[in-house]
């Protein structure tokens, strides 16, 4: 078992670095309501979880009949394929209309089925950044005549790629990176474990491990597991100078040579090729920056970026107000 399982959160206030959000949660789980949700935050912050450990406290034994996960990346991306051969989904799949009518009936369907012992049922869309303007839209009607029976809940690493109706519908809660200090304690903690490891890691391997992981939980368990079994922890900052960070030390590059449309479709590549939301292509650039030019101008032109994607409806835009900025200090 791989240890970012072993060692995943069972209850709401196990999970690190999220304190704001978990009262929230815990205040729902008290209470026996909730709205809608819309959890975003960059990965390996701890959405997923924290939706798993809330419908755990919720409902209790019966979490799982009264949770719907649909994992729209893997639907998207597979299609009518994937539908066919799930059997959440093969009883209730339709081969002769289109993969946005089956998503829609589907939808209706696990909707309609009442709670057990629970005044509603939560409905997960995992990576809901991937889902169509169409399902959105069809998504949007669903809540409305459901809301009786049904809490929709949103996950996303990019929440501007969500329709402003379904956003305006539910309470947004996000989960920021997890402050150093935190992973450093869990990846120590973990660490004390696993005396069966054939290697350890020493204090400054585990800053490394802290600084390679930029606030990524997930990140740093598997990268401590990875240095723990193979002894390479010196290695760490070699093997995750990933794409990403090559995409966008290569835009960096291109603003510095005049070349922003260069620039700007490799920050909107690792976007939407990469997956990644407009605040995890700021760290990228924010590594980048540190590795290889270290300027306090670049460093006030990223912050007031970050401040600014905060508060976006349209992260794109603010990447090529960034790119713009960036290019003024060069």
């Amino acid at each position: 078992m791989f240890w970012i399982e072993k060692y995943r959160p069972g209850r709401l206030d196990e999970i690190v670095g999220q304190d704001a959000v978990i009262r929230h949660l815990a205040s729902f789980a008290q209470s026996t309501t909730c709205p809608h949700l819309l959890l975003s935050g960059p990965h390996g912050t701890g959405k997923s979880v924290a939706i798993e450990c809330f419908a755990k406290q919720l409902y209790g034994e019966s979490w799982e009949l009264n949770t719907t996960v649909f994992q729209t990346a893997d639907l998207f991306l597979q299609g009518k394929a994937l539908l066919e051969q799930d059997e959440r989904y093969a009883h209730l799949y339709q081969k002769n209309i289109s993969l946005i009518n089956n998503f829609k009936h589907i939808i209706k369907w696990y909707a309609s089925i009442k709670p057990l012992n629970a005044g509603f049922k939560l409905m997960v869309f995992e990576d809901a950044h991937t889902l169509t303007r169409d399902a959105q839209q069809g998504l949007r009607r669903i809540m409305e005549r459901t809301s009786g029976t049904c809490r929709f809940v949103f996950t996303t690493t990019n929440p501007s790629a969500l329709i402003p109706a379904i956003r305006s519908r539910c309470l947004p809660l996000f989960f920021a990176p997890v402050d150093a200090t935190q992973v450093l304690e869990k990846v120590r903690a973990v660490r004390a474990l696993e005396l069966s490891c054939p290697h350890s890691c020493s204090e400054d391997d585990l800053e490394l491990i802290v600084q390679a992981a930029g606030g990524d939980l997930r990140r740093a368990l598997l990268l401590l597991e990875g240095a723990m079994e193979t002894g390479r922890c010196t290695e760490l900052f070699e093997l995750e100078q990933s794409e990403t960070s090559t995409i966008a030390a290569s835009a960096l590059t291109a603003i510095k040579d005049s070349d922003t449309k260069s620039a700007i479709r490799r920050f909107e590549a690792l976007m939407i090729d990469y997956g990644l939301s407009g605040s995890e292509v700021l760290g990228e650039v924010r590594s980048a920056v540190k590795r290889e030019y270290n300027h306090p101008a670049l460093a006030i032109a990223l912050a007031d970026a970050e401040f600014r994607m905060l508060h976006a409806n349209n992260e794109y835009i603010q990447i090529g107000a960034l790119t713009t900025g960036i290019r003024e200090v060069f």
